[in-house]
């Protein structure tokens, strides 16, 4: 009877250890592994990018690499550079790329672009992944067809007079030309001649009148502004263009 007792009390345990085989051995239960969490990413882009730079030839772009992954992304990143949305949408054709730093912040710059061009860019990381977020337009800038200085002729405690000149530096004959300038403090244009003022708040535009916009190669004219304000500049630093 106690022998009977021990087989029954044996089996039952083995039953709750493991499994009975045929053969009446009993093997360990399998246990079914928990899952891997999925990681929570934040509610942010992974990356950044906008352009901080540009020349007539050069293009420089500042980035930002928030996360690495399975958030973001490893460094280094290839930027490149394509010749139109069409080619960045599709990674075609690339005209250049530049590998950046170990840095998750810093910049890059592509140099011998043409100028008054518009060019895309992407980014790519270390482990050949490509980012859908970093995708914008930068244009280089114009070359530069005109100069302009600026001659104060008279000043008083309210105001002052002064010569603007244009000169044609450029490469062919102009037949338009257009002055800007930043104000430093409370100026404000009252009158021009010689051209047309086009804005005179703070930022100011000056285009050429109807009888002085067609320059020839090193050609020369001007126009003469009345200035109101409590200080006159020492200078103005002008910007010239088509």
């Amino acid at each position: 009877m106690l022998r009977k007792l021990l087989a029954v009390t044996t089996l039952a345990l083995a039953t709750l250890a493991g499994v009975t085989t045929a053969a009446g051995a009993t093997t360990a239960a399998e246990v079914t592994p928990l899952a891997t969490p999925t990681p929570a990413c934040p509610p942010a882009l992974p990356i950044t990018a906008t352009v901080t730079g540009a020349t007539t030839t050069s293009l420089t772009i500042s980035y930002w690499v928030f996360f690495a992954p399975p958030c973001g992304y490893n460094l280094p990143m290839t930027v490149t550079l394509y010749a139109s949305r069409e080619d960045a949408e599709q990674w075609r054709s690339p005209v250049g790329e530049v590998v950046t730093g170990p840095e998750r912040n810093g910049a890059v710059t592509f140099d011998r672009l043409n100028p008054d061009t518009e060019y895309w860019y992407r980014f790519t990381d270390a482990d050949g992944r490509r980012d859908p977020y970093a995708f914008a337009a930068a244009r280089t800038a114009p070359l530069t067809s005109c100069r302009a200085t600026a001659t104060i002729d008279a000043r008083w405690g309210s105001g002052f007079v002064a010569t603007v000149t244009v000169r044609n530096t450029g490469v062919e004959p102009l037949d338009r030309w257009r002055v800007s300038w930043r104000w430093s403090g409370d100026e404000r244009v009252q009158s021009v001649w010689g051209g047309v003022a086009e804005t005179t708040g703070a930022d100011v535009v000056v285009g050429n009148a109807s009888y002085n916009g067609a320059l020839a190669l090193d050609g020369v004219t001007t126009f003469g502004m009345l200035v109101a304000t409590g200080a006159t500049p020492d200078g103005l630093t002008l910007t010239c263009a088509r």
